[in-house]
């Protein structure tokens, strides 16, 4: 193991020695923030923690003492003199200089920015001195000339070291030269270095020749292979790294720049005077103004005020988002102290200065929050409401228990995972002290109120005295009040439709609500993790302040101890947590990246969630990053977390306080009191979208996530557009259809068929058997009309649990394909014959298993006396991998006893032949159809089938997979009114104009036949024409394909192509239709694998593909008994084609055809095909390949029996 492990050992000891070199020499650097100096250091450290490096926090912070820059010099003294370094944090450290830098950097931004600059140059050029005076050079005196400067006093404005100026500094020659093309680009302004706040200020330079932008993360669109150099002023020379486009807030309007320069290292951000006029922009300088005009537009794009130095500067905020709306705030934070008001679900600014000015908690900082102040819209988003009129309370409780306020918020929407859609809270009014429970229905508030009032009781040493609360259904059942007067506890209630007299408990919904609200949106954090933001947030709020109490919080008022918040981060956030050595080996790596969902509340640990597994973990042994969040797939960011709640919002004890620009500045402190003043949620107004039609969500959208991007659907999403059958209601867990009668009454259906079926036995749990879980899935079903059929459930095993080789092997079983079903419903209209339909209940249940499978009792189905037992399987159950295999080898079985073939070309269809007559089978899981020539074969079989199965017969075909069957007298016709229907419903567009073909005629689609090829990298072009089909399909609605009675019972084939159709990569589209009793029974569009360099050689490959077709369809009828007569005729409309298929002719142009699409000379050699030629407007297939005019559509499309019923 040594040896094996040597080499590896090696890599991680030269890993850990690049790693101390770099932290060894770590310095900061000048100008940078202290954010960015830490992140750079805890980047290093954790890297060697990885690698087993002993990375103590204290180690840590004596470095970054050692190496900060000059200019926190006096703080470092401060903080060494004032705190053990042996227990300061790196998290302390940190919040600490943060708050010293904001000090730094608080002052007059204008005067600093814009103070001209004054340097000196050593060559005598022409310049100003520091007097009235006017000469050669600068100096400090009258006249020409330097006059007499002490050198020692000298600081360098570019190294910062003394004695020597700015252009004498020894770095200049430590730059690179840049080579000088023919024409310099001139840069003539040069300012000082700027702020972090001042870096929105762009300068009016007429001697800029280009727009100019030193920050690369700026550019929403950049061109790094563009190059250049610019001079400055100093003739010293710039690279310039690219050209790109910036989006700017420019005078409340957002403006694209384009065409500007990316020069790294530029201390100032230029606007070109002569580039914005070559885009059309007109200047008016009038006094002291200078106003840009749109010539064209009549509008102002920007303005500016000369400044002290006589320069013109526009302020322009960098805007990364497409989001073009201002928006009014309501919370504004200090940047010092943003990273604890993250930490704290965005609590209140007041709130927040109120836990470390007076202590109220352990480990939070003191904040110097001074006037400059950042704008949080995720408190504006998250927490905007109408404003309250206050009341005072008339009465106020003594001692913990004495009263409890409650009540139920809800239902949210979405609902959770595990189908938790409401949420019950209790508040101590003494402590305020609230304690949250989540439910899936309103029904289960009397057994969480139990739970609650054994926990405060016992934790307390107290007995609950009073419970106040509304006169909803859930508090006013006979147990909850035959309970209550039990234990002696006394009621209040409100009075009808009052909800201001239980304004504690309405009051503190809301309060959980905004911060969770805030906490989901700060790290984009999917809406349906709600349940875990909303425990969070009132963990948050028991250690915040409230109004009610004095400088105290609730958590303290409740336990009588100080809490302490160290141990808070922000919701949503990276963690990183250490995976134990025991769980794993030597090369593995040594943690896990999560992401933070709260604290635990059975151990002194963080609750983390793995996306990868889905799954919670406990650990202590995390590390954060809290820059960043998750990459969620899943983009449902802009969806709004609904709760539905009384239309009263309750007032605090004071009411909130408003600043003089309308902003509410306590909205989150803990206010509640019984009486309170009606409040209405609104929504702001936009700023700035003067006449812009607001676009509301519309119906169909109201259960699904959507967001302002363009929606995707993924492949989780896939199986939830195709299966649009499943009730929006269905339970999702056992708990949730418990409730109801008639899910309880298909549970037990369930149960009763599996135990009938004889599928388990209840045995003892083998020594190194594994048991797997179970499931129950409910599912609405309907009939051919959309109304309610039944209400199934089922119970599934959890087979992603199974290992191949020990509990299955072989997985695969054959299905019907649709070209089958539409065979055999073709050929019966021909006969005239009618199609049958079986369905088999609990079709996989009669599958025997050849494995030994274990699984767990049922949930709600548990033996009492024999808990410990599990089951074991004699046959499948619904989730086994190998379940659908063991039901094709059961019915196989079963049909071969019966005296059935399978064809071996169709496996899933079985004939049984009896002198002149024979019955066909077809078999699509567990839904069987079947027709014949003979209704006693038909009915003998339908017998024996009930007979061994558990079946429900179905009668006549008249809905089967979506289809809508119509048998009668004329024929068979087949459509898909309801599944078409759904589709329009769901993306709503049922009021919408239809048209009269799927796509424009002539159109070409740059990277679904046609657009599906797009749906990885799709645009507007093609929304457009996925909306036009639907269009197309509402228009429609009516049509199907209609198989007629005596009609021809010859297949009958068209196989077309265009040339070089796919404008990306010049391949063409081959197309297919076969026919048989006068209406479509296969078809296809597929895009050629090849290009192809003629229109002969693409109508060749086209054909080729359909003959592989027609030999299948030939092969099928034959077995069920339709032999054909000669050849399979197949139509092609090009003539050159046909006799390349018939000999090898034009060889010169066919030689490099490949040897598979020959096949089909041979078929045609020996008969098997005959490919005959027909014209351009007879191409049935034509519609496969191309957009063609509405009246070739119409006419090709009625040729293919599409038609309406009544037609």
């Amino acid at each position: 193991m040594k040896r094996k492990y040597q080499g590896n050992d090696r890599v991680q000891s030269a890993q850990l020695q690049r790693l101390r070199r770099s932290f060894e020499v770590l310095e900061m650097k000048i100008g940078e923030t202290i954010t960015g100096y830490f992140s750079r250091v805890m980047e290093i450290t954790n890297d060697m923690r990885n690698l087993g490096e002993d990375m103590p926090d204290s180690k840590v912070v004596e470095k970054i003492l050692r190496t900060l820059v000059e200019k926190f010099t006096y703080v470092v003294c401060a903080i060494e003199e004032s705190n053990n370094i042996k227990e300061l944090t790196v998290d302390g450290l940190q919040s600490s200089l943060m708050v010293h830098e904001q000090n730094l950097s608080r002052h007059d931004v204008e005067e600093r920015v814009l103070k001209a600059e004054t340097q000196w140059r050593p060559d005598g050029g022409r310049g100003r001195g520091g007097s009235p005076s006017r000469g050669r050079g600068r100096g400090g005196y009258q006249g020409r000339g330097r006059g007499y400067v002490n050198r020692d006093t000298v600081e360098c404005f570019k190294c910062h070291k003394m004695g020597h100026y700015k252009a004498e500094c020894p770095s200049w020659e430590k730059e690179a030269n840049y080579v000088e093309m023919e024409e310099d680009l001139l840069l003539m302004a040069h300012v000082e270095q700027i702020g972090d706040e001042e870096k929105q200020i762009w300068f009016l330079d007429s001697g800029c020749s280009n727009h100019m932008c030193g920050t690369r993360e700026w550019f929403l669109e950049l061109d790094s292979g563009f190059k250049q150099n610019v001079r400055l002023g100093d003739d010293r020379r710039m690279a310039v790294e690219g050209k790109g486009k910036l989006r700017l807030e420019v005078d409340g309007r957002i403006q694209v720049i384009s065409d500007v320069y990316f020069v790294p290292g530029l201390k100032n951000n230029l606007f070109s005077v002569g580039q914005l006029q070559q885009k059309g922009l007109r200047f008016i300088i009038e006094g002291d103004v200078c106003e840009v005009w749109h010539k064209t537009e009549k509008r102002m794009v920007m303005h500016s005020t000369m400044t002290k130095n006589r320069m013109f500067v526009v302020f322009a905020a960098v805007k990364k988002s497409k989001e073009t709306e201002e928006t009014r705030c309501l919370q504004v934070i200090g940047k010092a102290n943003n990273m604890w008001h993250k930490r704290f679900g965005h609590l209140n600014h007041q709130g927040l200065r109120s836990l470390a000015e007076k202590e109220m908690v352990k480990g939070l900082p003191k904040f110097d929050l001074g006037e400059e102040e950042a704008v949080c819209d995720i408190c504006l988003k998250g927490k905007q409401i109408r404003e309250s009129i206050p009341k005072e309370s008339a009465w106020k409780s003594t001692q913990v228990l004495q009263l409890v306020h409650t009540d139920i918020c809800g239902p949210i929407n979405p609902a959770s995972t595990s189908g938790k859609r409401y949420i019950l809270n209790f508040i101590d009014d003494f402590s305020r002290k609230c304690w949250t429970y989540l439910l899936s229905e309103k029904s289960e508030t009397f057994q969480f109120f139990k739970e609650f009032k054994a926990e405060v009781e016992r934790e307390s040493g107290k007995k609950l005295v009073c419970l106040r609360s509304d006169r909803g259904g859930e508090y006013n059942s006979r147990e909850f009040d035959e309970y209550c007067k039990e234990f002696g506890i006394k009621r209040q209630l409100t009075a009808a439709y009052t909800p201001q007299q239980n304004g504690v408990a309405e009051r503190k919904n809301r309060s959980v609500m905004n911060m969770t609200r805030c906490m989901l949106m700060e790290m984009s954090v999917p809406r349906k993790f709600w349940p875990e933001a909303v425990q969070y947030a009132v963990y948050i709020l028991n250690r915040s302040p409230s109004k009610a109490l004095n400088d105290i919080t609730p958590e303290e008022k409740w336990s009588s101890w100080k809490p302490s918040v160290e141990h808070l981060r922000i919701f949503g956030s990276l963690a990183y947590a250490l995976v134990p050595y025991q769980k794993r080996i030597k090369l593995d790596e040594k943690s896990i990246k999560c992401v933070m969902f709260g604290v635990s509340k059975e151990s002194k640990a963080y609750r983390l969630y793995d996306p990868a597994t889905g799954k919670i973990l406990i650990s202590r042994d995390v590390q954060f990053d809290e820059e960043r969040g998750w990459e969620w797939e899943d983009k449902s960011l802009e969806e709004e977390l609904v709760w539905d709640n009384s239309d009263h919002e309750p007032a605090g004890e004071e009411g909130p306080e408003i600043n003089h620009n309308g902003q509410q500045d306590q909205e989150e402190t803990e206010e509640e009191e019984e009486t309170v003043a009606e409040t209405v949620h609104q929504n702001l107004p936009a700023v700035g979208t003067g006449g812009v039609r607001q676009r509301q969500q519309p119906v169909w959208m109201k259960d699904y996530v959507v967001g302002n991007a363009r929606v995707l659907i993924t492949q989780d999403e896939e199986d939830e557009v195709l299966a649009l059958f499943i009730g929006p209601d269905d339970p999702v867990c056992f708990e949730e259809a418990a409730q109801l009668e008639v899910w309880r009454k298909a549970m037990e259906a369930e149960i009763t068929s599996i135990e009938e079926n004889n599928t388990w036995e209840l045995v003892e749990l083998p020594e190194e058997a594994k048991v797997i879980g179970l499931k129950w899935i409910f599912k609405t079903k309907f009939n051919e009309k959309g109304e309610v059929d039944k209400f199934k459930a089922r119970l599934v095993a959890k087979g992603y649990h199974q290992r191949y080789g020990v509990d299955f092997y072989e997985v695969f079983a054959p299905v019907a394909k649709w070209d089958t079903i539409r065979l055999i419903l073709g050929l019966a209209a021909e006969k005239g014959w009618s199609v049958f339909q079986l369905d088999v209940k609990s079709a996989f249940l009669h599958g025997d298993l050849k494995e030994d499978v274990f699984v767990e009792q049922p949930k709600g189905f548990e033996v009492e006396e024999e808990s410990s037992k599990v089951y074991k399987l004699k046959k499948a159950l619904y989730g086994l991998k190998q379940a659908p295999r063991a039901w094709y080898s059961r019915i196989e079985e079963f049909f071969g006893k019966e005296g059935f073939e399978k064809c071996y070309c169709e496996h899933t269809l079985f004939v049984k032949k009896e002198r002149s007559d024979f019955l066909v089978v077809s078999v699509y899981v567990d839904d069987l159809i079947y027709t014949g020539s003979s209704m006693e074969m038909i009915e003998g079989f339908k017998n024996s089938m009930m007979e061994e199965f558990a079946m429900t017969d179905l009668g006549k075909m008249k809905y089967f997979l979506g289809v809508e069957v119509i048998q009668d007298e004329r024929g068979i016709f087949i459509n898909q009114r309801k599944y078409a229907a759904e589709i329009i419903k769901k993306y709503g567009m049922e009021g919408c104009n239809s048209v009269k073909n799927p796509i424009v005629p002539g159109q070409k689609l740059t990277k679904a036949g046609a657009v599906s090829r797009y749906m990885e990298s799709p645009n507007e072009q093609h929304l457009l024409a996925v909306k036009r089909i639907l269009r197309y399909v509402q228009g429609t609605l009516d049509l199907g394909i209609q198989y007629e009675r005596g009609g021809a019972t010859e297949l009958v084939g068209f196989v077309d192509s265009d040339y070089a159709g796919d404008v990306d990569d010049r391949k063409s589209t081959s197309g297919y239709v076969f026919m048989l009793g006068g209406g479509a029974i296969a078809w296809a569009s597929k895009k050629q694998p090849i290009v192809t360099l003629s229109t002969t050689e693409a109508e060749f490959v086209s054909a080729s593909y359909g003959a592989c077709q027609a030999v299948w369809l030939r092969n099928v009828l034959e077995e069920i008994g339709c032999r054909q007569e000669g050849g399979t005729l197949v139509f092609c409309d090009n003539s050159s084609t046909i006799k390349l298929s018939k000999n090898p002719v034009l060889h010169g142009r066919s030689k490099h055809i490949h040897v598979r699409y020959h096949f089909l000379r041979e078929l045609v050699k020996e008969g098997t095909i005959r490919l005959d030629y027909c014209t351009t407007t007879d191409q049935v297939a034509d519609i496969m390949t191309k957009a063609v005019k509405r009246e070739v559509f119409e006419e090709l499309r009625g040729r293919m029996g599409v038609r309406r019923r009544e037609e």
